[in-house]
């Protein structure tokens, strides 16, 4: 039996680490904590062990191409794959920044969106039968997505929505945003709201994919909204705490072994949500 093993994307501090810390405490396997810069990685790992937790560090930008090959080789070498995957990394403009929106859309598609589709691209076939991947989004998605024109709103929320016609939306977005004309388009006036629709949206697409192409294998993958949380992202004016943000991702990270629900579902509080 090899050891089991979790990694969590975007690890090194906010909610990613407080979702770290809580599977030191419940998991029984290795606990992955990821960052893009090593120092920021291992000081949270040795802030962990100052706690008596174990966390092991692993070297992981989501914008780099290579560094998610990197990882997913290492992995697949070490542990014959992932029993856990939590897709936390992402990126937000604080409301005051001053950035065109046109930036703003590119910037923060690229990493919310396209980087997590690269994750998954590389790690979704290396998930092991009976795991787990839990992708951070927002209720926000919600929000941006009732703002979405209803042909667009039909079309993220189709049963027969492809990973290809979803890539092609949000670059649609990105390409509108440029050009001043995404509300035209039908889009929100959100970047983060729209690449977070996108997390959602590619959530659902790729559960229906797994339950097709691995029927037997028992792997549950959801999309999640964590709360608003006190976090450098979110602010310190937010009513949860990190701990308290981790608590649906770590919740569905550790469904037990057998559940079959919820699977490409978005998930606030530990409770399905319609969206």
């Amino acid at each position: 039996m090899s050891t089991r093993v979790a990694v969590v994307t975007g690890s090194n501090k906010g909610i990613g680490l407080a979702i770290v810390r809580a599977l030191c405490k419940q998991f029984e396997g290795d606990v992955y904590l990821t960052a893009r810069d090593v120092g920021r990685g291992e000081d949270a790992v040795k802030a962990l062990s100052s706690e008596g937790l174990k966390a092991m560090f692993h070297q992981l930008d989501i914008n780099d191409l290579n560094s998610i090959k990197t990882a997913a080789a290492y992995f697949k070498g070490k542990y014959g794959g992932v029993d856990i995957l939590i897709n936390n990394a992402g990126i937000a403009f604080k409301v005051a920044d001053t950035a065109p929106f046109a930036v703003q859309a590119e910037v923060t598609l690229k990493t919310n969106f396209f980087a997590t589709r690269d994750m998954l691209t590389h790690f979704l076939p290396i998930v092991k039968a009976g795991g787990r991947v839990v992708n951070v989004s927002s209720f926000v998605s919600a929000l941006a997505l009732k703002k979405c024109s209803s042909e667009l709103q039909q079309r993220f929320r189709s049963e027969d929505l492809t990973e290809e016609e979803l890539v092609a939306l949000m670059e649609r977005f990105v390409s509108e945003a440029k050009k001043g004309e995404h509300k035209e388009g039908g889009w929100p006036d959100s970047a983060y709201g729209t690449s977070k629709v996108g997390v959602t949206a590619l959530s659902m697409v790729l559960a229906r994919q797994v339950s097709k192409q691995r029927p037997n294998d028992g792997i549950l993958l959801n999309a999640c909204c964590p709360g608003w949380v006190r976090t450098d992202m979110a602010g310190d004016k937010a009513p949860k705490s990190p701990e308290e943000g981790a608590i649906t991702p770590v919740y569905l990270a550790l469904l037990p072994p057998g559940a079959t629900e919820p699977h490409g579902k978005f998930v606030s509080d530990k409770q399905v949500q319609p969206w």
